[in-house]
């Protein structure tokens, strides 16, 4: 896809202030789409349309980036070999989501990324190229606001971050027995797409805070409490004051404010028994039930379920 090559480009021409995109083509693909000269699956259905559409793409892309080389025969070839195959997978998805809907059942949205890396209300420009919140459930589905009934928040029980971009509660990985160490190797921190270590830290309330603002969040799905077994303290981020010392209310709008902040820091005791094996609340250790308790407490949403091991079941709910 020519839109992969197109990021790999655009990314070594920032060089060293790349955004830390995967390479994947996600940008230059969004950037179509908003250029409104995207191509859309369901061009498939008329072919003709859709080989315009996309000589007239390639072509865009051509003379924007120079170097840049396409054989559009080749990928017309490839769109046209498989174009029965996707419309066969293919339906009116505003249609059939609502539909669903009216008959009863039970439908499930899972969001990507993370709200700090929304296009809108994220680190930007260290941010996806979309709206990984709530607002893209009805934008992305098509259904009302109306239709949502509960938003549950995931979040890690510390912070973590791949690529680039402000990380104020970040604690670097300087080796064994540091917090960073500690965090990227029992959490296995590697991403998803692209195996890169992820930056980890302690839990930022802050941005936690400000992605409830956003999201109206129902109750909270707080993962990976086990990652922090082991540790003799816990620092929670609870606050943040901008370079002359005056206390920040919300998220930084600019990056050089963000970079410079300072973290104010809440410090609870550790534990370091296994809580792989605990199904109830009340089987968790002291500490740690205190840990989950502050964290609710200082966000203000129910902690319904909490992850104590890496496997599936190993939740207490």
């Amino acid at each position: 896809d020519f839109h992969q090559e197109v990021d790999g480009r655009l990314e070594s021409r920032l060089g060293r202030n790349k955004i830390g995109t995967t390479k994947k083509g996600i940008g230059p693909a969004y950037a179509s789409k908003i250029g409104r000269n995207g191509l859309r699956v369901g061009d498939l259905k008329e072919f003709d349309f859709f080989e315009s559409r996309f000589r007239a793409l390639a072509d865009h892309q051509m003379r924007s980036h120079p170097g840049l080389e396409i054989d559009v025969e080749a990928q017309l070839e490839y769109y046209r070999n498989i174009s029965g195959r996707v419309r066969e997978m293919t339906v009116d998805t505003v249609e059939y989501t609502n539909a669903s809907h009216v008959g009863g059942k039970k439908i499930l949205v899972e969001g990507a990324n993370a709200a700090m890396l929304d296009i809108d209300f994220g680190t930007y420009p260290y941010v996806t190229s979309s709206n990984p919140s709530v607002g893209s459930v009805l934008t992305g589905l098509g259904v009302s606001p109306g239709k949502i009934r509960g938003i549950y928040g995931t979040v890690k029980a510390y912070t973590t971050r791949v690529g680039e971009g402000p990380f104020p509660t970040e604690m670097p990985d300087e080796g064994p027995g540091s917090v960073g160490h500690h965090l990227g190797t029992v959490g296995a921190e590697f991403g998803t797409t692209t195996g890169r270590s992820r930056r980890c830290g302690w839990l930022d309330v802050e941005q936690l805070k400000f992605s409830t603002l956003i999201n109206g969040y129902t109750s909270i799905n707080l993962t990976k409490l086990d990652v922090l077994t082991g540790l003799e303290e816990l620092k929670i981020g609870r606050g943040y004051r901008a370079k002359d010392g005056s206390k920040l209310t919300t998220m930084p709008a600019c990056l050089k404010v963000m970079s410079e902040l300072t973290v104010e820091y809440e410090t609870l005791p550790g534990w370091t028994e296994d809580i792989s094996q605990c199904r109830s609340f009340e089987d968790l250790p002291a500490n740690a039930q205190r840990y989950v308790l502050r964290v609710q407490e200082l966000l203000g949403v129910p902690v319904r379920w909490i992850g104590v091991g890496p496997n599936r079941l190993d939740v207490v709910d």
